[in-house]
């Protein structure tokens, strides 16, 4: 019977199909897996996300304020955090410092999961092609960001069309009703609903470069035998990555409130690209205007960093515990 040659065919036909059907059943878990990983990524991104911009949106309003004010000469220029959270509450209600929080509430949640999950994509693709050393996390950081001021750069526009309105919040436009009113009158190009694009990319990209570069190179300090450090270390070292990360992108923030902020009546096109408007800023007003609204900043992306890493972490560990 063995030496049949119509039986030995048959025998390794299905020996051949019940090594497709294995290699198959594999590639079906390991397509399983690396879905769940991707959403738990994105899951836990975006629940850092929202928990990071709702807590501190009010620094960001206040940031703003500081880094649309044209210099010295202007008669309603604020003279510190209190000064401007103070102003602002007694003449523009109580609820002024949350002007522009639907737009990032709208996309923060699909902002952080995106930048969270790409920055994973781009590490995993880099670790395939050798790229495993400390540049790597600040590249793919780079890259993540990139792909994030692309999806931001809409609600950037908007968010910051109305932190710069000095009207009470109940006389404020919506945020829909803002986006409507740019692409009316400019449309979706350069001078529309993606004005200041170039410049987006450039604070997200720098920025998340060394937000994740600086985290990923500093965090395994702290860990012993590959365990991952206390919550309060995870918050000492977000803290230090928040500032630091702030610090390095805050002249592309500053140049993309000028852009997009309300532009000077007697010069409607004087903050108008990237280069010429840090070129305008350094003559005028002198280079540390670059660092305008440093505190606030600081004080919101600071705590911010840290927040975001440790939401995004036990998030994700209470994801993977329950079989995500």
């Amino acid at each position: 019977m063995e030496n049949n040659p119509l039986y030995r065919r048959t025998l390794e036909f299905q020996m051949a199909e019940e090594n497709l059907k294995s290699r198959s059943e594999v590639s079906s878990d390991a397509s399983t897996l690396h879905l769940a990983k991707a959403a738990r990524q994105f899951i836990a991104g975006g629940c850092a996300g929202l928990v990071e911009v709702s807590i501190t949106h009010p620094l960001d309003v206040i940031k703003t304020r500081f880094q649309v004010q044209q210099g010295f000469t202007d008669p309603n220029r604020y003279t510190s955090v209190l000064n401007c959270a103070t102003r602002m509450m007694r003449n523009e209600g109580s609820l002024s410092l949350y002007k522009g929080i639907l737009p990032p509430v709208l996309i923060e949640t699909p902002k952080r999961a995106v930048k969270f999950l790409t920055f994973e994509t781009y590490r995993s693709f880099l670790s395939h092609c050798g790229i495993n050393g400390p540049m790597s996390p600040l590249l793919c950081g780079a890259g993540a960001g990139v792909t994030e001021g692309f999806l931001v750069a809409p609600f950037e526009r908007v968010k910051t069309s109305l932190q710069v309105q000095t009207a009470r919040m109940s006389e404020l436009p919506s945020a829909a009703s803002c986006a409507r009113s740019i692409v009316r009158e400019h449309g979706f190009g350069r001078e529309g609903l993606f004005k200041g694009l170039e410049v987006t990319l450039l604070r997200h990209g720098v920025g998340n470069g060394v937000f994740f570069g600086f985290y990923h190179n500093v965090k395994p300090l702290f860990m012993k035998n590959s365990e991952e450090p206390p919550v309060s270390i995870q918050l000492l070292v977000g803290l230090m990555t928040g500032t630091l990360a702030t610090t390095c992108s805050l002249p592309f923030d500053v140049i993309k409130s000028r852009i997009q902020g309300h532009q000077p009546p007697d010069n409607p096109f004087k903050y108008h690209s990237t280069w010429r408007t840090i070129y305008t800023i350094y003559k005028e007003e002198g280079p540390l205007s670059l660092c305008k609204g440093w505190v606030p900043r600081v004080m919101r992306l600071g705590p911010g960093g840290a927040i975001m890493f440790v939401v995004y972490e036990q998030v994700s560990q209470w994801l993977q515990s329950v079989g995500l």
